[in-house]
């Protein structure tokens, strides 16, 4: 049984870079004196668990790409943001964990929360990440465990609900009192399709509801309660366009005048009684004003990714309505350079770790026999890519696991060899190396005509000016004849499962990653699947996998090249 945590949280307040920003209306004149005070929201989103300042981590701005991001820094830039604001909180968007860089992955993203602790987040939703590993592996980030403390801040899911109860399982909304009387209410939901891209296995009698419904109930409320200034915190976002749709875009790396994507139409049917939207899940960054079903405009806010970008809010808050003045309201993204002093907090947390890693990296997972390499290029047949594929037919093979047939993988998720050594022992960090992108599993239904055109995707086209081998799972094999022209280099009636010829009408179980899954690399005919299971993290299946599949007396060894047969041209 689901435990019920409907508390109404409350707190109270103890007594930089280059920005792009939009201002929502005209400040009025009285901002900040008599009965108006001047309010500060500081946003995050899709963090994930990126603690570390990463050479890999930059952005895009002002015509340079400039190293950005690592929680020294992101602590640094919010405290700097905060100096001299009486009225100020920090809030995320959700996936502050899950698909996390190796130290904090390596420790299950305690890192993560603890560094989102000591930088000052107050409250946040949760988004599809924070599913990763399951409800009650979530329970137990906010809870704690052991000498791990848990997280500071309410975790927000208003619309994750019991499926028998129709109640939440998480905090719907938080209030945060400021001195004065002066109250916010925050109500966090994850994206209405969580379900659809987490493993079932962890969410077993948890359904997660439309975000306008749930939030116009919970802004109701609220207000009954007599708090009218309402923030939402959702994991659900869009991305900047080019074309003028009339949602008022400013981006830092100039993407974009426009808006579109899912949360256009959540922002322009939510309630009207809903002053500011942070939203999140797409990566992107943008500050943009939607216009509300009073025909106001109201801003929708997303700091890109990984702590790279934070926003700035700021608005009047009235103290008579009780209500934040949406004139008021202005909004800057900056990004978070490496030019301010690293917080020394967060130097000693990160360091703390690094002492800490080898043991874990170090973990004994599996033993090979030799090496297992993804070969030279991305254009052949691989060992490592054909047993990865294995792997993930394996692990998704059994009915309700998926009932997989076949297994794909794409050569751009293999990051590293697997190497014998001296020893030939895999530990987690090897075996991370090879799959650091925490995809999700997902196994679909495909026609053999879509497995065809899969296949053929895999040649240069509009979309791509390189050809990409995808690696197959035993029992799958086709011909691929480089004397022919264009699409049919790929033969048709070659196409093989267990020497049976695959059927163009004939529906097959297909397990790849969620990265393929939504049609990435330009594999597009793949987001086409149908009644999709979504199963373990990629990295999760190749280390269970191993264990099951290796002893140090019985080592893997690299499976035999020729599962597809390429016939040259001369």
């Amino acid at each position: 049984m689901l435990t019920m945590q409907r508390r109404r949280l409350t707190a109270t307040i103890a007594t930089a870079g280059l920005a792009a920003a939009l201002v929502v209306g005209a400040p009025p004149a009285t901002a900040g004196h008599g009965r108006q005070i001047d309010l500060q929201l500081l946003a995050i989103n899709d963090f994930h668990g990126s603690i570390e300042a990463a050479e890999g981590l930059t952005y895009f701005a002002d015509g340079e790409e400039i190293p950005a991001g690592g929680a020294e820094y992101l602590a640094t830039h919010l405290a700097e943001a905060r100096e001299g604001e009486r009225y100020s909180t920090t809030v995320a968007a959700g996936d502050l964990i899950g698909a996390s860089p190796f130290l904090s992955a390596a420790f299950d993203d305690e890192p993560a929360i603890e560094s989102l602790n000591a930088m000052g987040v107050e409250v946040s939703s949760v988004g599809n990440h924070e599913f990763d590993k399951g409800i009650e592996d979530l329970r137990r980030h906010i809870e704690g465990e052991g000498d791990y403390a848990g997280a500071d801040f309410p975790y927000l899911g208003a619309n994750v609900v019991d499926e028998a109860t129709g109640e939440p399982v998480l905090d719907p909304y938080w209030i945060k009192h400021f001195p004065g009387g002066v109250d916010v209410g925050f109500i966090g939901m994850t994206l209405e399709g969580t379900g659809e891209v987490v493993a079932r296995s962890g969410i077993e009698g948890i359904e997660f509801l439309d975000e306008v419904e749930t939030a116009d109930g919970y802004a109701e409320e609220l207000r009954r309660e007599g708090v009218n200034a309402i923030v939402v915190l959702l994991h659900e976002g869009g991305e900047p366009v080019e074309e003028d749709t009339g949602h008022d875009c400013e981006s830092l790396d100039g993407s974009g005048i426009g808006m579109s994507g899912p949360i256009v139409d959540i922002a322009e049917n939510m309630s009207a009684d809903i002053d500011v939207i942070i939203t999140a899940h797409t990566h992107r960054e943008y500050v943009c004003s939607v216009t509300d079903p009073a025909g106001r405009p109201r801003m929708v806010t997303s700091a890109a990714s990984h702590g790279r970008v934070f926003t700035e809010i700021n608005a009047a808050y009235d103290k008579r309505t009780r209500d934040i003045v949406r004139s008021s309201v202005t909004g800057a993204n900056t990004v978070v350079d490496r030019d301010v002093a690293a917080d020394p907090t967060q130097t000693e947390l990160i360091a703390d770790y690094q002492d800490d890693i080898e043991a874990v990296a170090n973990r004994v997972v599996g033993h090979i026999g030799e090496d297992i390499t993804r070969g030279d290029a991305r254009n052949e047949e691989s060992a490592l890519g054909s047993l990865i594929a294995d792997a993930q037919l394996d692990r998704t093979a059994e009915a309700d696991l998926g009932g997989a047939e076949i297994a794909f993988m794409n050569p751009g998720g293999i990051r590293a060899d697997l190497l014998h050594g001296e020893d030939g022992v895999v530990t987690y960090e090897e075996l991370f190396g090879v799959q650091p992108f925490n995809n999700y599993l997902v196994t679909m239904d495909l026609t053999g005509a879509q497995i065809l055109t899969m296949l053929r995707q895999q040649l240069p086209g509009e979309d791509r000016e390189t050809t990409l081998f995808l690696q197959v799972s035993e029992g799958f094999a086709y011909t691929w004849d480089t004397s022919l022209d264009g699409a049919e280099q790929i033969v048709a009636d070659s196409l093989t499962l267990h020497g049976e010829p695959i059927e163009a009408e004939r529906t097959y179980r297909v397990t790849v990653n969620s990265f393929l899954a939504e049609g990435g690399d330009s594999f597009h005919v793949l987001a086409e699947g149908r009644n999709r299971l979504f199963g373990e993290v990629d990295l999760v299946a190749l280390e269970a996998w191993f264990a099951e599949h290796s002893t140090a007396d019985d080592p893997v060894r690299a499976p035999a090249p020729g599962r597809v047969t390429v016939v040259r041209s001369s």
